[in-house]
């Protein structure tokens, strides 16, 4: 769910198209060497900052047309026929520094794949963030297992490791942590509450290839990583995921449940489908893709990280602007969306709808981000489900809606301002144009009323 008037993919597709010095009251600030005074806002018929679009989205590389045509012509689209599957497999494990991957449909049903590989299903309870998108607690609830949200870090974005354990209860099996929006969340906390708990760890990296917490990859640190190749991602494949692990005999539990419970290794075989199974797998064509890919990752990830720095010390001074942080532990971001925090309070109380409308008429896609996502009617649906109501106790399920209160997380989502990825391969003049448009905006905040 998204605030204002473009849903997520929408907002995904439209984005394709020094540290500023305090001053007094009245004085014009300068940002990227330039007066972002312009007397009109573009939104009001003044002249727009930037007009030029932003980098395009998702990026085609040509030489892999060879490889994609080479697959359709075989009809070897399978991965029991084919060879690309396992490619991009080893090429991903290496990447991440992970020793196995299994690639699957897309992020959804890796995070699915997960879960039930680490038999968390009917019963149990799962610590979850509220900021996500909403596929992290559907899985959840589709595994007929409460998401238990614990509260929201504001100045990270992330969850936040001291609202983690006044939620765990006798039922709680694991901890879903989110890197949200490419940010790293707090796992040296995360897995020293795990260890106490005796509880899983099931990584959402669905936004975070190349992230690191302590120069490990995200992904790499829980039991289980999950990632998604969707078109939007920073890895597009248009449809993708993939579950990394560095225990064999689990990863073979994943394998063999991703490929109709057929044996894998170390899964006894005791018939042609020893364990319960479904069929989640990658085709040769999504590989290869994949394959092509993966080989701008790297270069994408370092800059997306320089200029995220470089727009952070621009903007961080500007009333109102308040850049998001990142915990000590993180050594390296994804920035599949680049956050800030809007304080009406520094705008004369404008509503943030009027802010981002302003950006976005001045050049700049912008979007509020998720909201209280837990207050639409999904959850209360599932609560009342045949399934949910036969599997928990109706006291833990009425303490349960008491626990839907998050007043952090509500917050942020009052306060979120997103910026797209793509706009971050760009060049320092085009985080200026983003910087000065902010600028322009908080200098002219009066047009806003």
């Amino acid at each position: 769910m998204i605030r204002g008037n473009l849903t997520r993919r929408e907002f995904l597709a439209t984005a394709s198209t020094g540290a500023v010095a305090a001053v007094a009251s009245g004085a014009l600030p300068v940002y990227a060497g330039k007066s972002s005074k312009s007397g009109k806002l573009a939104i009001k018929g003044g002249k727009a900052v930037r007009t030029k679009p932003f980098q395009s989205w998702p990026i085609w590389d040509k030489s892999a047309e060879k490889d994609v045509i080479a697959i359709l012509r075989s009809g070897d689209w399978f991965r029991g026929r084919g060879e690309k599957v396992i490619e991009f497999e080893k090429a991903y494990a290496e990447l991440l520094g992970a020793k196995r991957c299994v690639c699957t449909v897309n992020g959804t049903n890796s995070l699915l794949t997960a879960l039930h590989a680490l038999d968390v299903g009917v019963g149990d309870e799962v610590i979850v963030s509220p900021y996500t998108f909403i596929a992290t607690y559907n899985v959840v609830i589709g595994s007929v297992a409460l998401p238990v949200f614990a509260d929201t870090d504001p100045e990270t974005f992330q969850i936040d490791p001291d609202k983690i354990e006044e939620r765990i209860t006798e039922r709680t099996r694991a901890i879903l942590p989110v890197h949200i929006l490419g940010i790293p969340a707090n796992m040296d906390r995360i897995m020293a509450i795990a260890k106490k708990h005796n509880l899983v760890v099931i990584e959402d990296a669905c936004q975070g290839w190349l992230g690191e917490w302590r120069g490990k990859k995200l992904g790499t640190i829980g039991d289980l990583g999950c990632f998604s190749f969707q078109n939007s991602k920073h890895l597009p494949i248009g449809e993708g995921g993939a579950v990394v692990g560095n225990d064999d005999e689990l990863m073979d539990r994943v394998w063999s449940y991703h490929n109709c419970g057929r044996p894998y290794r170390s899964v006894k075989k005791t018939s042609g489908y020893p364990i319960i199974g479904t069929n989640r797998r990658m085709t040769e064509y999504q590989a290869a893709v994949g394959l092509s890919q993966i080989k701008r990752l790297e270069g994408d990830t370092q800059k997306r990280n320089e200029n995220a720095k470089y727009l952070t010390s621009k903007i961080k001074d500007i009333p109102g602007i308040v850049p998001h942080k990142l915990y000590d532990g993180v050594t390296r971001c994804a920035y599949h969306l680049y956050p800030f925090r809007y304080k009406k309070e520094q705008f004369n109380g404008a509503p943030r709808q009027k802010f981002l409308a302003a950006l976005t008429a001045e050049g700049i896609p912008c979007s509020g981000g998720y909201g209280p996502q837990y207050r639409d009617e999904l959850i209360e649906v599932a609560l009342q489900s045949k399934n949910f109501t036969r599997s928990f106790p109706k006291a833990r399920l009425n303490q349960y809606r008491k626990e839907l209160d998050l007043p952090a997380n509500d917050q942020l989502c009052k306060e979120a301002v997103w910026l797209y990825q793509n706009m971050l391969l760009g060049g320092k003049k085009d985080m200026d144009d983003i910087a000065n448009a902010i600028a322009k905006v908080a200098e002219n905040k009066d047009q806003l009323a």
